[in-house]
């Protein structure tokens, strides 16, 4: 047995306003009626959905997400504001995988961790990686993994002018090292002779190998080069 009922928005015009079905319902009798078999939407559920799209590699949208989710995009903006909202549920989806745990130790210690922790979660996630340093970032615990490395900055002796500045460095370096790893083994193939770029060529790693041997080397001499800098600081 299947119910509709309408409802009249202009003059001799029928509109449907919800529709539901009893099944296996005999006449006469009370019937429950079937649980809805779209889950119920949540920012958990919406975030996952679009990371899981993102990730993908198809075009992300929420006309797109909506559709693998398997709701219309009105059902979205109950819970979202719209595409920006749902990229900082990304970054917030993110960083509750990757930023949890609050690194600790010497400033140093504390940039290292950081540093890892962001180089990874970007590695495995490149295609958000456009979206997300596109807009502002908003995410409480995304904003407390960048405050524990500002103070962590401030209180080894890095000016206030300066703070901000190293840790755009410090995400950059991340961000850049992170799809490094998408690159492909061969970033260099001299189709002419050349000096030394050939020979060096031959005999250097390649793949995942070349990319977190270039990123712990560059990795120390980042940290190398604050420490110097803080020297420098210190002497002023």
């Amino acid at each position: 047995m299947v119910f509709v009922y309408y409802a009249y928005d202009r003059p001799r015009r029928e509109v449907p306003i919800f529709r539901f079905a009893t099944v296996g319902c005999p006449k006469r009798r009370r019937c429950s009626i079937a649980r809805p078999r779209i889950p119920l939407l949540s920012a958990d559920l919406i975030a996952d959905a679009a990371l899981a799209l993102v990730d993908s590699g198809q075009p992300f949208g929420v006309n797109a997400l909506a559709r693998s989710l398997g709701v219309t995009p009105s059902s979205l903006y109950n819970h979202v504001d719209g595409r920006d909202a749902i990229i900082e549920l990304m970054r917030g989806r993110l960083g509750s995988t990757y930023l949890t745990e609050t690194p600790s130790g010497t400033w140093d210690e504390i940039v290292e961790a950081t540093v890892r922790a962001s180089r990874r979660m970007y590695a495995e996630h490149p295609f958000v990686v456009p979206l997300i340093v596109g807009k502002t970032i908003t995410d409480p615990l995304v904003i407390a993994s960048y405050d524990n490395l500002a103070t962590a900055l401030l209180g080894a002796g890095f000016p206030d002018d300066e703070v901000i500045m190293v840790i755009a460095i410090l995400d950059s370096f991340a961000i850049g090292f992170g799809l490094d790893l998408a690159s492909p083994d061969d970033i260099w193939r001299p189709e002419t002779p050349t000096t030394s770029l050939g020979r060096l060529l031959a005999v250097a790693p390649k793949g995942a190998e070349r990319s977190d041997q270039v990123f712990e080397t560059g990795l120390e001499l980042l940290l190398d080069a604050l420490r110097l800098r803080l020297g420098r600081l210190e002497l002023d």
